[in-house]
């Protein structure tokens, strides 16, 4: 598979003044953003129909953020240029053969004018005089290529090679240069986001690293190595610290999960077993790869995927069949001896299936985020009536102690009771056995009594405030 940088984006000199003075026009408000209002005026100078412009701001809004930088603004210019010729606005003009680089601007009628107003009136020097340079970033280029080096990279602290050669949890994230951070020093970094992690303890945290190193994709993604799981007899030796806490942790704050397996390896483990499970939840994120496809032929093949699948069912409890890619994810070819041509082809095409959700992952991260947020405010709604009903069934005087201890027994009856009392999903309810651990530490007549006006307010913000601040983020020629 060939993956090629898309030229757009490119851009002389000549070319960066005119734009960055249109930028700074269209931008009404300074603060270095173009929103959707002041894209609908300033792009109607194109004299392009709103279905016209519908694609150039889809493709130059790729990420969904409502708005448009720099780069992203000249991006969209170059697009209108094109329109204004007679091309077709699609995702497939970005891998044209388009010289980008010497791409006139797009005819914007009466914008001479408007920018001559702007400069007879304005107090200040040339907008020219801060010499600052502005260079587009091409963070798809190049990505799968990348994802190979990082697997081949002695930099990463990421050991390639049969179990069980990687030991620890290595966090590969961008940085001013190839360095390894040990993980009691990331923990306490404030302009990291894993302080969380500290509540785990010395133990994992000497288990864990960062590796930095400068790439435009690691801007954007971040990866997120986890030791092999433990099998057979390795079973029976406890790590020392909470595995499937630390998964569990990591599972939360990420946008995308792979399950990795091998033709040779399909059996699941216990201890594979409770990650899994400590994944419930994150049902939506995880994506299930069977690598190295290419060393067992066609038939064996078939049997594998279906032994694969058999095992997954079991385990994930859905009745729903999850997503297999099928493949040999390395940097080398094929081996077509065991595949032949029509393996090939296939795994040519999971391949690309893959490398297109990872692609997506930058483009998504608004949704992820909000979909997050809405998450956490649905358990925190349903937290509440949790210890609200607690708080309640304790009694004034006598009997508390054996009163708290039937409540915690019973805890699955009491969540039947507070949901049929508030008509809440039964799925949104948290894990019994888990709930029940954090309970024992907790005297509950000393819990919250329920607050309605916050509950209201909770429901307001999923009703009305989120759908508003949606609006925010979508195209403004729909």
């Amino acid at each position: 598979m060939e993956i090629g940088s898309s030229p757009i984006g490119s851009y002389s000199k000549e070319h960066q003044k005119i734009y960055q003075e249109w930028f700074s026009f269209a931008d009404s408000d300074g603060d270095g953003r173009i929103t959707g209002s002041d894209a609908i005026k300033f792009f109607a100078m194109s004299n392009l129909s709103r279905q016209d412009l519908k694609p150039v701001w889809a493709i130059a809004d790729s990420k969904r953020q409502g708005y448009l930088g720099l780069i992203e603004f000249i991006t969209s210019m170059q697009l209108l240029s094109l329109a204004q010729a007679g091309h077709e606005i699609t995702h497939d003009i970005l891998n044209s053969n388009v010289d980008f680089q010497n791409l006139k601007p797009p005819v914007m009628e009466g914008l001479d004018k408007l920018l001559s107003k702007k400069r007879h009136s304005s107090k200040s020097s040339d907008a020219d005089a801060n010499g600052e340079e502005f260079y587009a970033n091409d963070d798809d280029c190049y990505f799968w290529f990348f994802v190979m080096h990082l697997l081949i990279s002695s930099d990463t602290g990421a050991h390639i090679g049969p179990e069980p050669t990687t030991d620890r949890f290595v966090v590969v994230m961008s940085g001013p240069d190839e360095r390894s951070i040990p993980g009691n020093t990331v923990a306490v970094q404030a302009d990291m986001p894993f302080s969380g992690l500290t509540t785990f303890g010395t133990a994992f945290l000497s288990k864990f690293e960062c590796s930095q190193m400068p790439h435009s994709l690691l801007e954007h993604i971040t990866f997120v190595d986890t030791p092999g799981v433990l099998s057979g007899e390795k079973q029976r030796t406890q790590r020392a610290y909470d595995f499937t806490g630390v998964t569990s942790w990591f599972a939360a704050k990420c946008d995308l999960i792979l399950l990795l397996f091998d033709p040779h390896k399909l059996d699941v483990s216990d201890e594979f077993k409770r990650v899994i499970s400590s994944l419930r939840g994150h049902d939506d994120k995880i994506h299930v790869v069977l690598n190295k496809a290419d060393q067992v032929d066609t038939q064996q093949l078939m049997r594998v995927y279906g032994a694969l699948m058999w095992s997954l069912g079991k385990v994930l409890n859905t009745p729903e069949v999850s997503r297999v890619y099928i493949g040999s994810f390395n940097d080398k070819p094929v081996n077509e001896a065991a595949t032949g041509p029509i393996g090939k082809e296939l795994f040519e095409r999971e391949q690309e299936d893959l490398l297109s959700d990872l692609k997506d992952i930058p483009k998504k991260a608004c949704d992820r985020r909000i979909n997050e947020f809405v998450k956490r405010a649905r358990a925190a709604k349903i937290h509440a009536y949790i210890i609200s009903h607690l708080k309640k069934e304790m009694p004034a005087m006598i009997g508390k102690a054996k009163t708290q201890q039937r409540l915690i027994d019973n805890l699955a009856d009491e969540f039947g009771k507070v949901q049929r009392e508030h008509h809440l999903p039964p799925g949104d309810f948290p894990n019994v056995e888990h709930f029940k651990e954090v309970l024992s530490g907790y005297n509950f007549d000393k819990l919250e009594k329920l607050k309605p006006k916050m509950i209201q307010s909770v429901d307001d913000m999923l009703g009305y405030g989120i759908p508003d601040l949606l609006k925010n983020f979508r195209n403004p020629y729909d």
